[in-house]
């Protein structure tokens, strides 16, 4: 393969705290995401890169040969991929190198629970391997450029292993992230290195070198790959990253994943209590869309996290979660959320009382996942009364009219399934767009909005038959025909003047094509949801799902972050994989599929 090849091939390593390392096959570093620690100081926040890289060169007899790689201006050097034999991305990263007959493994992951990275090697015969660290020192989002006062306020960072160190202390400059470059942004930086490690290898024999803040020693690799996504915070409670290398937990994402990446595997504590970790921060009735980093308070400008929790409660019950937890934790505040959410909350979040839809947001506003804004500019406005928004609300009152029931609460179950019953005769009635036989996407304040989104899916992904069976079926094969490709949904038809089929250039272009016309791998699992709705469960229809899922399992092997799923796709081939290179969502719904045929 080609260096170009080998860097866009991307491997990821957790520790369950937020921290990572993270890189190119090639060894080229191509984000300022990319390096061997980045270390998260305040769990699963205050990331920070720390050690950027490390330049190695083995000796063997009289020869020399380099396993890394860096880009600078004009030039790669040291050129080490072109020693490269073979990697593997699991159980943890893994280069097999050939120099000359002699075999050289390099292993790469981090320490469980610790802000350490372990660097190990293995050589066929006697070598001599000489490493050269770099550190950044700088916020994770930001470049670092020499100075003198590089490590301030930042933990010093220690290495424990083998070997023995020289001191050479000096800046390397206008080192190249040329995947920065693309996205419009700064792309060159400054890395600093004290010296170099001196370590013998005995033919056959790991030898390890840990580099930590914490005082941690080299152990062995992990015996499988954790969930990259699962973290704890600070306080010990676990929450999900919504994506590496640039996301932390946010609530619309990690109710959306909950239940591929732990609801489904089984893992029904954790669920719990990260369910019970968003409803401690519930403010007016809605869960927070984000938490920022330490010291700011929550921001809650979402009009679906906390309704796609309903959902995720309803699947965990489903699996066997404890019913006790539904009696005294979850129904009570589920009672207050449709309190706040029916009399009125934040961003305009409320019940329509002229037809009891629920209508959200203001112009300048974005609540829902299409949430792509530049400035004052709304790329994509959805304020009003959204399709998916309603089709939330109507399963939420469902859900809550159907847990009356089994509580004894006589009065729940008249209330909430009375509201649910209005909701759905004024979505029949208001949604259905007769002359193109699917959904309006939003009904505005100034009309219905007629353009073909896959936000209409969730009208039939979801339970309790919100629309009739043959509308059902017009609204799947409107979205099959216009909006399905072999790695997910797109964000908008094609044919409309507004679509933009291939997302990248600088920052703006890039956000006015997020929801645009991009592909978002997650929408595949509500797409099977409804297509087996819609169509029912045959030996057809559940063979044709399958081919999907197989069409998106092979991307994850093949390109992007190596065993994961991006967060986007162009709508036009090529579909590259574009956006975060590892998003929870895109793999929990992937996995929640798959189950289902």
């Amino acid at each position: 393969m080609t260096l170009s090849d080998l860097s866009q091939l991307e491997w990821l390593e957790t520790n369950g705290t937020g921290a990572f390392a993270m890189g190119t096959v090639a060894g080229v570093n191509t984000r300022r995401y990319h390096a061997l620690l980045t270390a998260s100081l305040k769990p699963p926040v205050e990331r920070f890169v720390l050690l950027s890289r490390v330049e190695e060169e083995v000796a063997i007899g009289d020869t020399s040969f380099a396993l890394s790689a860096c880009q600078y201006p004009g030039t790669v050097a040291p050129r080490g991929y072109e020693n490269l034999e073979a990697f593997e991305h699991s159980p943890c990263a893994t280069w097999r190198y050939g120099l000359n007959g002699t075999t050289v493994e390099k292993q790469v992951y981090l320490v469980p629970g610790r802000q350490a990275v372990v660097l190990r090697y293995r050589s066929s015969a006697e070598a001599t391997l000489r490493l050269r660290p770099f550190f950044a020192y700088r916020d994770y989002h930001g470049l670092s450029h020499a100075r003198h006062d590089a490590f301030a306020g930042l933990p010093p960072m220690e290495f424990r292993g083998a070997g023995e160190f020289t001191e050479d202390a000096h800046w390397y400059n206008n080192i190249e992230y040329l995947a920065e470059l693309d996205r419009g942004l700064d792309f060159r930086e400054d890395l600093f290195t004290p010296g170099i490690w001196t370590l013998a290898l005995k033919p056959g024999e790991w030898t390890a070198i840990c580099a930590s803040i914490d005082g941690t020693g080299a152990c062995e690799p992990p015996a499988r790959k954790a969930d990259p996504f699962l973290v704890r915070r600070a306080d010990g409670k676990p929450t999900l990253i919504a994506g590496y290398p640039w996301f932390t937990d946010w609530g619309r994402d990690t109710m959306i994943a909950l239940p591929g990446l732990l609801i489904t595997p089984g893992h029904l504590d954790k669920a719990r209590e990260i369910l019970e970790s968003f409803l401690g921060h519930l403010n007016n009735g809605v869960i927070p869309n984000r938490f920022p980093d330490a010291g700011e308070a929550p921001e809650y400008n979402t009009a679906d996290a906390t309704l796609w929790m309903f959902q995720t409660m309803r699947q965990w019950l489903a699996a066997g979660g404890d019913r006790a937890f539904l009696r005294n934790v979850f129904y009570p505040a589920a009672k207050e959320i449709v309190t706040w959410h029916t009399r009125g909350t934040w961003y305009g979040i409320g019940v329509d009382p002229a037809d009891g839809l629920l209508s959200a947001g203001t112009p300048g506003t974005q609540l829902t996942w299409m949430d792509a804004k530049v400035g004052d500019w709304v790329v994509t406005p959805r304020h009003g009364k959204p399709v998916e928004i309603n089709a939330l609300w109507h399963a939420a009152l469902c859900s809550m009219a159907e847990w009356s029931m089994e509580l004894g609460d006589a009065a729940g179950v008249a209330h909430y399934g009375s509201a649910a019953a209005r909701v759905r005769a004024a979505f029949r009635e208001k949604f259905w767009n007769a002359a193109r036989e699917c959904l309006f996407d939003v009904l505005a304040p100034d009309g219905p909005v007629g353009k073909i989104r896959p936000n209409q899916v969730f009208a039939v992904s979801l339970p309790h038959d919100l629309l009739k069976p043959a509308q059902q079926q017009a609204v799947m094969r409107c979205i099959s025909t216009k909006l399905l490709t072999p790695v997910g949904l797109r964000t908008l038809d094609p044919a409309d003047p507004e679509y933009r089929g291939r997302y990248e250039d600088g920052p703006v272009d890039r956000d006015a094509a997020y929801h645009q016309g991009t592909v978002w791998p997650w929408l595949i699992g509500p797409y099977i949801d409804g297509y087996l709705t819609a169509f029912g469960r045959t030996t057809a229809t559940l063979e044709f799902c399958r081919n999907l899922l197989q069409g998106l399992e092979s991307e994850s092997a093949r390109r992007g972050c190596l065993g994961s799923l991006a967060e986007i796709y162009d709508g036009d081939e090529p579909r590259y994989p574009r956006g975060c290179p590892a998003q929870a969502w895109s793999v929990a719904e992937f996995a929640r599929a798959k189950t289902l045929l």
